[in-house]
């Protein structure tokens, strides 16, 4: 079963260019899709839409079965966000906003969730102290265990490594491994570290000025190209490159 479903996706702000030109893509359950593009390529807004954050100038989304403008409050329960951008309320402790957060979600047993994700996350130095005196990494680290109060069957995650050193990064991608399949939730993961899509993505996007360029799972996009790595594949796109190998 898909867990989202977009359809002729489009946002246009104002009278500017569209920021989303018509996206069409399926998300199944249990799988995770990378969505790269270089600053301005849509990422952001495609996320802000899925959430319904932003209402689509044209085009229809399906989350877990509901449609995103007619019934999306069942699929938001069943959904959550981190982003390193978007910040938690500074003053309050992580386990302050981890109650809010789960408060708003109605999630039950809340205080045994927070002490699991404490486990999990390596969060008990942390739990305690007010976010605005956090390091950038430990910020991550809490919006990320925002993300996971809920047990979300939808996870949109922007930049999820950011700020973090190599070690933890790569213990929180194994640690995001792990929960999709154990929970067989979607992922949507938009994020300019290449290694991380490479790892992390069953099927990647790549964006251009609101537009899929190119789609495929790592290993047939570097393969298309004639490239080492997805990086690569990423500066070909993002610069014009006339690098892509012809079907035989």
């Amino acid at each position: 079963m898909d867990a989202i479903v977009a359809s002729g996706l489009t946002k246009r702000y104002g009278r500017g260019p569209l920021a989303v030109d018509g996206l069409d893509f399926r998300l199944p359950e249990g799988t995770t899709m990378g969505v790269l593009g270089g600053n301005g390529a849509g990422k952001t807004t495609t996320l802000a839409l899925l959430l319904g954050l932003l209402v689509p100038t044209a085009g229809h989304i399906t989350v877990l079965g509901h449609d995103m403008a007619a019934d999306r409050f069942p699929a938001l329960a069943r959904m959550n966000f981190s982003s390193p951008y978007v910040a938690l309320p500074q003053r309050l402790t992580v386990a302050e906003n981890l109650r809010v957060y789960g408060h708003l979600y109605c999630v039950p047993a809340l205080e045994r969730r927070i002490e699991a994700l404490t486990e999990e996350l390596d969060l008990g130095a942390l739990l305690h102290r007010p976010v605005g005196e956090l390091s950038a990494g430990q910020k991550t680290r809490a919006a990320l265990a925002k993300a996971l109060i809920n047990r979300p069957d939808v996870l949109l995650l922007d930049e999820p490594t950011a700020s973090l050193d190599p070690d933890t990064a790569d213990w929180v991608r194994g640690w995001l491994e792990h929960y999709r399949a154990e929970s067989g939730a979607a992922i949507l993961l938009a994020s300019h570290n290449m290694g991380e899509v490479e790892r992390l993505c069953a099927d990647v996007l790549m964006l251009k000025q609101g537009r899929i360029v190119d789609r495929g799972s790592p290993e047939a996009l570097i393969a298309r190209y004639g490239r080492d790595d997805l990086e690569e594949v990423f500066l070909d796109i993002a610069r014009g490159r006339r690098t892509r190998r012809l079907p035989a």
